[in-house]
């Protein structure tokens, strides 16, 4: 193949945006440039073209489902710090991360104290599962409640309900902090019936699973939905110190404070004579 020019015609400007190929449009020039220095073939370029169009658009619609799923952009597994002083069971993760837990619907459950990086970690799984076109949904447990609760009012309960009981990964963030009302215990039973088996869920929690029976308004209730999750679910315990310093903003040597702005005084200075 050869050529002298790597401008883009605008008869096929205009036909790539027709077909919805637009973007194609930015790369297209250096992927010319590289054709005509590698000698390729006419297929093979426009194989290499759409390739390029295929990944960009598989990432972009990662990117909306994480949006979506309300997952943090930078909890991502690749810029977990190592160093931090936290241990886990690797072993556990690694098999996380090949979401077989979601093929064949498990759940997980992460606990550890406070600031170790269970939502960390977390996320990271919702981000993989993302990857992979799974639909996933973070919900911190009280808002997960209180949106229950307002569904109750407007009659959306059933939709909501469905919902959350249908979606590929539920990730349930600092679940049994506080004592649950009788209509929440309920809720938490019945999301936790209805997903068992069916869909997988992601919990991090503080509380020892011991502790998440008190929480529950009815130990019967409670009993029955935890007997159901928990043998049904990986664990993976975190321990060690806060990993949340390490996500604390910092100011380099390279960054400039801003400028102090500039006013002008209410009214003109005078300088007194001598």
């Amino acid at each position: 193949m050869s050529s002298h020019t790597t401008t883009i015609d605008p008869e096929l400007r205009t036909a790539l945006k027709q077909l919805k190929l637009g973007r194609i449009i930015d790369t297209l020039p250096e992927r010319l440039v590289l054709a005509i220095k590698g000698k390729m073939s006419y297929q093979e370029l426009l194989l290499l073209v759409l390739r390029d169009e295929i990944d960009r658009r598989d990432s972009t619609a990662t990117a909306r489902r994480a949006h979506d799923a309300g997952l943090d952009p930078d909890m991502v597994l690749e810029r977990w710090d190592g160093s931090a002083k936290v241990t886990f069971d690797q072993k556990v993760l690694g098999e996380l991360m090949c979401l077989r837990f979601l093929e064949t619907r498990r759940n997980v459950v992460i606990l550890g104290p406070v600031g170790v990086g269970k939502t960390f970690l977390a996320t990271t799984l919702g981000h993989v599962a993302c990857r992979h076109r799974f639909q996933v949904q973070l919900t911190r447990a009280d808002d997960m409640l209180r949106r229950l609760k307002q569904s109750r009012l407007d009659n959306s309960r059933d939709a909501l309900m469905t919902q959350l009981s249908t979606i590929d990964l539920l990730i349930i963030d600092d679940f049994a902090l506080e004592p649950m009302t009788r209509d929440e215990s309920r809720d938490i039973y019945q999301l936790f019936v209805e997903r068992n088996g069916r869909a997988s869920t992601v919990i991090t929690s503080n509380r020892d699973s011991s502790e998440w029976i008190a929480a529950f308004d009815d130990v019967l209730l409670a009993q029955s939905a935890i007997d159901r999750f928990f043998n049904n679910a990986y664990d993976l315990v975190v321990e060690g110190e806060s990993y949340r310093p390490r996500l604390k903003p910092t100011v380099t040597g390279n960054e400039q404070p801003p400028a102090a702005p500039i006013t002008k005084p209410d009214r003109p200075i005078r300088r007194r004579r001598r």
